[in-house]
């Protein structure tokens, strides 16, 4: 489809979900494209144009009352350049738009020449539909494949509506991921991290391997082929939980979102434990979070493992970012991003055990291989160019 003639930098919309869910790693998310939007030279902006209520950390519930997500991230998009190029537009409620007016959010759709709709998260609806270039960017493979081999109407009028489909999932098609593909061509991405938000970090962390983490989720679980693919993580994590009983000259301490009887259990197998809500209410903490780790150890969703997706985290990318050695659960991504030295595949214990004695080895190196890898694989100019270059914009 031939896009508009432009008499200045061609405009593309990141549609997302931090207002929705205004959490630090959330955020990160959607800055990470913006940010290498516009070093790309683009003009980009951001907007949520939902009939979603918001979840409200404040509340830890759902809300109809936007005002406090709206302020708490329209801030961090102003202190980052965006001001004038945000919006949050209400479909329930007091239907109000925030930061761009009505009649000026409707004006970009019509001067847009592409949207990215990151996670997949915003519904399409006719003004949307206006826009030549509409790409789909999935973060969590394995559902939407399936819903579509099984001919569900949601999942095929959603994906029909977009022209172009990215997946984090980098091995979808490829002989040994299971994932059925079928209708529409999915081309491998993965998440962008912007290097300049991390260039401030210590050389080198401090004394526990941490993340952050929901510990159980709920009603997205699939059914394939007479198996069930779990989209909770508890079940990764009993898997692991003798791990600091394993390596008592190490410290693991986990963000959870969990309840107090799975936080002591946590505990009682010598994990350290916070909230991560509290950890994650801002960008500040959540970064020096992150900086004062000695690495990032954590597991994958069921459906990205046993799906062998190729998926990467969005969270392990800032990790890597800042100079943190990164030890993560098997999905195939090392056959698109090299494990071995600051990033490390495990599907067992005993892999655990020898990526925490590789890294300790040298842990200096590990932290600027973390580092460059993340300039070499995941800079966001590289990651955004390649995905625009494919859809025909540069």
């Amino acid at each position: 489809m031939p896009l508009r003639e432009q008499t200045q930098r061609t405009k593309v919309i990141v549609f997302g979900i931090a207002f929705f869910y205004p959490l630090a790693g959330v955020t990160f998310q959607f800055l990470h494209y913006l940010l290498g939007l516009r070093e790309l030279g683009f003009d980009p902006y951001y907007v949520e144009d939902s009939t979603r209520r918001v979840y409200d950390p404040w509340l830890n519930d759902m809300a109809d009352d936007a005002t406090n997500n709206i302020r708490h991230v329209g801030k961090v998009f102003d202190d980052f350049g965006f001001e004038g190029r945000w919006a949050y537009r209400s479909h329930y409620g007091d239907k109000q738009c925030y930061g761009l007016h009505h009649q000026q959010l409707d004006q970009l759709y019509k001067e847009s020449d592409a949207f990215l709709n990151v996670t997949g998260a915003q519904e399409l609806r006719e003004e949307h539909l206006q826009i030549p270039c509409r790409v789909y960017v999935e973060s969590d493979p394995f559902a939407a494949q399936v819903r579509v081999a099984q001919e569900d109407n949601y999942w095929l009028k959603l994906l029909g509506a977009h022209t172009h489909h990215f997946s984090f999932g980098e091995n979808l098609g490829h002989p040994d991921c299971p994932v059925p593909i079928e209708q529409f061509d999915w081309k491998p991405t993965r998440q962008p991290v912007s290097l300049a938000l991390w260039n401030d970090c210590p050389t080198v962390g401090g004394q526990q391997y941490t993340t952050i983490a929901t510990w159980s989720n709920k009603n997205n679980d699939v059914e394939w082929n007479g198996e069930t693919y779990y989209w909770t993580k508890q079940f990764a994590f009993e898997k692991i939980m003798q791990l600091p009983q394993h390596r008592t000259d190490q410290t693991f301490h986990v963000a959870v979102k969990a309840s107090p009887s799975v936080k002591e259990t946590l505990t009682t197998h010598g994990w350290q434990v916070s909230d991560s809500l509290a950890i994650s209410s801002d960008l500040k903490t959540y970064k020096e979070f992150i900086q004062s780790s000695r690495g990032e150890f954590t597991v994958a969703r069921d459906q990205y493992v046993r799906g062998r997706t190729g998926w990467q985290s969005d969270r392990s990318v800032c990790y890597l970012a800042a100079g943190r050695p990164v030890i993560t659960e098997d999905t195939s991504f090392d056959k698109f991003v090299p494990s071995g030295e600051g990033l490390f595949a495990f599907s067992s214990m005993d892999d655990v055990l020898a990526a925490l004695d590789t890294i300790e080895s040298d842990y200096p190196r590990h932290c600027q291989a973390a580092r460059d890898l993340a300039a070499e694989y995941l800079d966001a100019p590289k990651v955004v160019g390649s995905l625009m270059s494919r859809v025909g914009l540069l």
